[in-house]
């Protein structure tokens, strides 16, 4: 293993979560060791060596600050200087309301940010096991596919072991095989997003017939089969693999990935009566991946079955969909509101692996981490944002949120039910409802995160 200054923060993983920790604490001008293990050991998932290579999606979701509570996530991370947030913005691309970026551009920017900066080394090795004790201040950020050898030592650390669930992976498509003669471009309600255009998703539409026959060849395909040590995982609720929705009934995804609300049939000029959308995946436009059609299906019944999908029955796929397993800790038993390891606080963690759900969640987590760690390396006091905020809220969920005792804590995303609830009421003295109700958490979480950030200052050496 490389040698390093005793001094360093040393980050383990070089994900979204890693390279945002990585980030905050050198610009508080702390010294960062970030290890990636990537090329030199792969993953069941991961194809490049990149630094913050994106997997699953290309997506961050809404980008509404004003009702959306992952909105709301986003400008407080672009209010804290976020590396991933400014790379998704130098690299977005066309998705409605949503801040989707192509994956090879930003994956390039995040790496050049990270590789360039002074006071961040990057070193290309595994971390098999736990870190040195020597190391005394440490984040581990390996996310999902934390190598099995550090697996099991975090286990073995805590008595309390991992738990785990499949993540699956959508397709991708390419635009030049679709059928635009049956398909069109619409986003939902035709809203407009940080890409500027409110055509962003291809549109493909079921009639009744035609949903409730890809339905039975759903449930009638192949699947990838599990192994032994595989087959007790459960999934996590907010990624399940598109036939494993159907399973639930045969209306399921006609109220899910498929629903139609929101967009128009120019040929019909009505609503179709199920629609499979598929959102830029690359700046130039050439590749669009199904939105919400994570699969563990075998590869010949994906290409099989999607092209019964009006407008893809000649469609090219530039990768199929696939299944990896995911790893995350048992966080309100283990980690303290600092996110560091009870058994062992040299040691904290960050990420997806906390229990946190998606992009932006886990890099927000990174970036916590790294600013918790870098005010320890100074000398000064770590104070957590309030769980009024997008931070907050989901810190509070992984450190203690969670009902205590149970063994039922599963990955979340930010949503407005980690938030505190609202003392603000209508004129009536009524409880805010709807849109009116969301508006308000962003109000309150925008405000406190400002008031969070002149509270809590780290030192920018950027500036």
């Amino acid at each position: 293993m490389t040698e390093v200054s005793a001094d360093s923060i040393h980050v383990i993983g070089g994900g979204l979560a890693g390279c945002e920790a990585a980030w905050a604490a050198a610009r508080a001008g702390v010294p960062v060791v970030l290890h990636e293990m990537r090329p030199v050991r792969g993953t069941e998932a991961h194809r490049t060596a990149d630094l913050a290579e994106l997997v699953c999606s290309n997506s961050f979701r809404s980008d509404d600050a004003g009702t959306n509570a992952v909105g709301l996530l986003h400008a407080e991370m672009r209010a804290a200087g976020s590396l991933i947030m400014a790379a998704a913005g130098r690299t977005s691309v066309p998705a409605g309301g949503a801040l989707a970026v192509d994956r090879e551009r930003f994956a390039a920017a995040v790496s050049e940010a990270v590789q360039s900066h002074p006071l961040i080394t990057v070193v290309r090795e595994e971390v098999a096991g736990l870190p040195p004790e020597d190391w005394r201040n440490v984040i581990i950020a390996t996310g999902p596919l934390t190598s099995p050898a550090l697996a099991e030592a975090i286990a073995g650390l805590t008595g309390e072991g991992a738990l785990a669930f499949f993540d699956a992976i959508a397709p991708i498509v390419y635009k030049d095989s679709i059928d635009f003669s049956v398909a069109w471009m619409q986003s939902r309600y035709d809203k407009e997003g940080p890409a500027g255009d409110s055509a962003a998703y291809v549109n493909c539409p079921l009639d009744e017939d035609g949903y409730r026959a890809f339905i039975e060849a759903l449930l009638a395909a192949e699947v990838t089969e599990f192994q032994d040590w595989e087959r007790d995982t459960p999934y996590f609720e907010g990624c399940l693999p598109i036939e494993v929705m159907a399973e639930r009934g045969p209306m399921t995804l006609a109220f899910g990935p498929m629903k139609p609300v929101g967009l128009t049939d120019p040929r019909t000029g009505r609503r179709a009566f199920a629609v499979v959308q598929l959102r830029q995946d690359n700046a130039l436009g050439t590749l669009y991946n199904m939105v919400g059609f994570q699969t563990k299906m075998k590869h010949g019944e994906q290409s099989r079955i999607f092209r019964t999908i009006p407008g893809l029955e000649n469609a090219r796929f530039a990768r199929l969909g696939g299944i990896h397993r995911n790893t995350f800790l048992n966080s309100p038993r283990l980690l303290d509101p600092e996110m560091r390891l009870k058994a062992r606080p040299s040691l904290r963690f960050a990420g997806q692996i906390t229990g946190v759900e998606g992009y932006v969640e886990s890099a927000a987590m990174g970036m916590l981490a790294g600013r918790f760690a870098a005010a320890e390396a100074l000398g000064a006091p770590a104070l957590p944002p309030p769980p009024t905020t997008a931070h907050g809220a989901l810190l509070a969920h992984i450190t203690g949120g969670h009902i205590s005792g149970r063994d039922t804590f599963q990955p979340m995303n930010a949503n407005f039910g980690l938030f505190p609830e609202l003392a603000e009421r209508t004129a009536r003295g009524r409880p805010l409802k709807g849109r009116e109700r969301r508006a308000a958490y962003c109000r309150r979480g925008l405000a406190d995160f400002a008031a969070w950030l002149r509270a809590a200052p780290m030192p920018d050496v950027a500036e």
